[in-house]
């Protein structure tokens, strides 16, 4: 079946930013220019399409990841709204890593902020393109140069704008419209009306100047990958438009440079030319490198280029519960065509599956389609034994993509069921929450037995608690949230394990020695088997394993997991017919326990990276008020109109903090956090700790 749309018409592309730069307001105004919708949504009447969740309309943020598709001159754009807020992160994770491009959103008085650097650090892991558009150029305090600025500062970026704002002068500054550098004419809106278009000048006569200049920076930027412009530009021979737009193009999927626009979405200004810019920079499924796998059961290396004509070859990167068409899969298909009813290869767990029906997905609404090929992000239904990270793929042909990778949860939460019949219901709404979202854990307290969910923060889990009400129709009562703590060894120690058993008939026998010390951070465990002479046969190396993995998930000190340690097996001792693997695991426990305590055993407790922003007058209070919950204020930025406080505090000492900041500032003061790092806990709170979960302070 021949392609109704061209591979290289295609744009597969996302639109990220900090929380409130614009981004979905930014995609209601695409979805109606491109004629998806006849009535713009607005995120502050709850009717953004993208926003579809409850949850959503009710607090005017988006949670999950929404998908469509629209048209613009002749290309389809697959467009993902991902989350601005930290706590969904995972959503941007599992996005960037299925898209070709990225729309990464600014406010224009904000300027980079926390998760604009979380999400900008996403999209370089997975070498994604990108252009910059800076929102709300209207407002007060706009500056749009200042926003290039701290693109280079703070994100090591490389900004060069193909835009300049057209700002009027006065005490009532009013943004009107953009000059196109590329094409050298300006772009004015006559007001602010949705649909009004916009009409084409010359550049100001006061712009001239700068617009001349900042032509020479697109030329000299676009060289570095067409060296003809150079050469053209000295010679002082025009550069056509369309040239310096394929050099540009180029750098910008080459990662050189990253293309910056302006408008106000929230205005209608600047939304037509940003979706020219999503055509004429972003790249098409063809123009990004092939990607790569490997075969499964061996490291060999697999590529698939974007084809119709090679095999199969699709990644999972969301799963959803539709409440009308059940459990559904979003693939980004990488090679080869699928259809509906066709018998697939799941490569990560091997086995078979069978496509039911495929489905083009506009936010919770849909649309049944036949087939799809290279290039394409589709809905699957049928698929009900995948998992997000899961590869699709021809079983004849079989390749094992990248998974993604998803933060540690640092919050935990106790819920139980209200009734008899919640208890029923529970485990398998919360089955149904953790198989969606990667970043939820569920967890049993080892001392009370209560049901733990772990995830990325206060909000996280309250909306997860709210879904499990509405969605789920399950009545949970749940308790304060709990810190993640984790422990470490802060020494290096050697103990031996040694589990006999003799009863009348065989026997249990099993010996070990380990040898602990600390890994370097973010290593996890680093387990080594340097045992020689065959003192421990090799078969039981894998239960030693398994018992030193059982010990560093249940903790040794608090029951919190172990992190960064290296163990190392170096000696031990069988019995030729009483030796078992159960025998070297319980042993293997054993040793690593005693190893930890003599190593010495630290606390960890997560850092939150907090960004406070306020009225300038409020400054004191509010560093006081963060001292008083063991922050460290590490950076004071004064904007227009407002004071910016980073500090670094424990995710211990934030609880409640939204209320305190609203009653400092009288409402006028809003927060951000972020996931820092993990850090040694002060002895006192070290010692309450360990004393609330029941365990004995060893130091």
């Amino acid at each position: 079946m021949a392609r109704k749309i061209q591979l290289e018409r295609i744009r597969n592309i996302g639109i990220m930013a900090h929380i409130d730069a614009g981004k979905t307001t930014t995609s209601e105004r695409i979805l109606f220019y491109t004629g998806i919708n006849h009535k713009v949504g607005e995120v502050h009447d709850g009717t953004a399409t993208m926003d579809w969740m409850a949850q959503e309309q009710e607090r005017g943020i988006t949670i999950t990841s929404a998908a469509t598709t629209c048209a613009w001159r002749d290309h389809r754009i697959n467009l993902i709204d991902t989350p601005g807020h930290v706590d969904f992160t995972a959503e941007v994770e599992r996005s960037l890593r299925v898209l070709d491009g990225a729309v990464a959103v600014f406010c224009a008085v904000g300027g980079v902020e926390p998760q604009s650097e979380t999400v900008w650090r996403q999209a370089d892991k997975y070498r994604v393109p990108r252009i910059a558009f800076v929102n709300k150029m209207d407002r007060v305090g706009a500056d749009f140069d200042r926003v290039c600025e701290s693109m280079r500062a703070r994100l090591a970026a490389r900004p060069i704008p193909v835009q300049l704002p057209i700002v009027t002068a006065g005490p009532e500054a009013e943004f009107r419209g953009v000059v196109d550098l590329v094409a050298q004419r300006a772009l004015v809106w006559p007001d602010d009306r949705i649909g009004s278009p916009y009409v084409t000048t010359e550049i100001p006569d006061e712009m001239q100047d700068a617009a001349r200049a900042a032509r020479d920076r697109i030329i000299e930027a676009a060289s570095d990958v067409d060296e003809r412009l150079l050469e053209k530009y000295v010679a002082g021979v025009p550069i056509e438009p369309d040239e310096l737009r394929a050099a540009v193009r180029l750098g910008a999927i080459e990662l050189r440079f990253t293309p910056v626009l302006c408008g106000s979405a929230f205005r209608n200004k600047g939304v037509r030319p940003l979706l020219d810019a999503v055509v004429d920079y972003l790249p098409s499924p063809s123009d990004v490198s092939p990607v790569q796998g490997v075969a499964p059961g061996s490291a060999a290396p697999v590529e698939r280029h974007a084809s119709d004509d090679e095999p199969l070859a699709a990644l999972v990167f969301k799963i959803m519960s539709d409440p009308f068409v059940g459990h559904l899969a979003f693939l980004r298909v990488y090679s080869g065509r699928l259809s509906g009813g066709e018998q697939v290869w799941n490569a990560t767990r091997g086995a078979r599956e069978r496509v039911g029906r495929l489905l083009k997905m506009h936010a919770n609404k849909r649309e049944e389609i036949d087939e799809v090929g290279s290039g394409d992000i589709v809905a699957v239904v049928g698929l009900r034994g995948v998992a997000t990270g899961d590869t699709i793929c021809d079983e004849r042909h079989p390749v094992l993509l990248e998974a993604m990778d998803f933060p540690e949860p640092v919050l935990r939460l106790a819920v139980e069921p209200r009734t008899n019949a919640d208890q029923e219901r529970l485990g398998a709404a919360l089955a149904k929450l953790i198989h969606e979202d990667p970043t939820l854990k569920l967890q049993t307290d080892p001392e009370t037995g209560q049901t733990l969910l772990a995830g990325m923060g206060e909000l996280h889990l309250e909306i997860i608690v709210d879904r499990l009400r509405r969605e789920l129709g399950v009545e949970v009562n749940v308790g304060m949230p709990q810190v993640a703590y984790r422990e470490t060894i802060t020494g290096a120690a050697e103990a031996e394990g040694r589990y006999v058993r003799q009863t009348g008939g065989r026997g249990q026998y099993g010996h070990v020695k380990l040898r602990v010390a600390p890994a370097e951070h973010g290593a996890g465990l680093v387990f080594e088997n340097v045992v020689v002479g065959g003192a421990i046969p090799r078969e039981f190396v894998p239960a030693i394993r398994a018992g030193v993995v059982e010990v560093v998930d249940t903790g040794v000190l608090a029951g919190y997991p172990l992190r960064d340690v290296r163990v190392e097996l170096f000696d031990g001792s069988y019995h030729d017919v009483d030796s078992s693997e159960i025998a070297f695991k319980i042993a293997a426990s054993m040793a690593f326990r005693d190893a930890c305590r003599a190593a010495g055993l630290a606390l960890l407790e997560p850092m939150m990276r907090v960004e406070v922003t306020i009225p300038e007058e409020y400054t004191g209070d509010v560093i006081g008020d963060l001292n008083g919950r063991r922050g460290r204020v590490q950076d004071l930025e004064v904007r227009p109109g407002s004071q910016v406080i980073r500090a670094l505090a424990p995710m211990a000492g934030l609880f409640g903090y939204a209320t305190e900041l609203r009653s400092i500032t009288q409402g006028r003061g809003t927060y951000t956090l972020h996931f820092g790092r993990y850090e040694e806990v002060p002895k006192p709170i070290h010692e309450e700790v360990v004393s609330r979960v029941g365990g004995v302070v060893r130091r």
